[in-house]
């Protein structure tokens, strides 16, 4: 599979608005952002622009109003995002993350207990 485009972390905040409510029109991006962000629409008109020249959002004209399409999902850029993570911090080895995270003590009794749940559950699918 082709690595998908590299996006930086205002474009992320675009594109979480663009998965959630995809067709989305710049004006609906526009008025989402400006309600939970800093950036002026002409801001928010520039990051739109670059995931398109990215090849991260294709649009179409309806009328006067551009609506916006991801090209690819956001679990999709979330599992690139976390190989590249594990790949760049922990040389590929999830077992080095997970003791890293449970050495600093930053896992919760809650967390670990989902763990624990979920490694059972890969285990017995693991068996069948």
């Amino acid at each position: 599979m082709k690595p998908l485009p590299k996006i930086s972390e205002a474009e992320y905040e675009v594109m979480k608005i663009v998965w959630k409510y995809a067709p989305i029109s710049t004006n609906e991006i526009t008025e989402h952002l400006t309600r939970t962000t800093a950036w002026s629409p002409k801001t928010i008109q520039t990051l739109i622009k670059r995931l398109v020249n990215k090849g991260v959002l294709t649009y179409e004209k309806q009328s006067r109003v551009f609506v916006y399409t991801p090209l690819f999902g956001q679990n999709e850029y979330i599992g690139q995002e976390s190989r590249s993570f594990l790949d760049r911090f922990y040389n590929g080895n999830f077992t080095s993350m997970l003791t890293a995270f449970l050495d600093s003590g930053k896992l919760s009794d809650t967390e670990i207990h989902t763990l624990r749940t979920l490694l059972a559950k890969g285990q017995k699918k693991g068996e069948e």
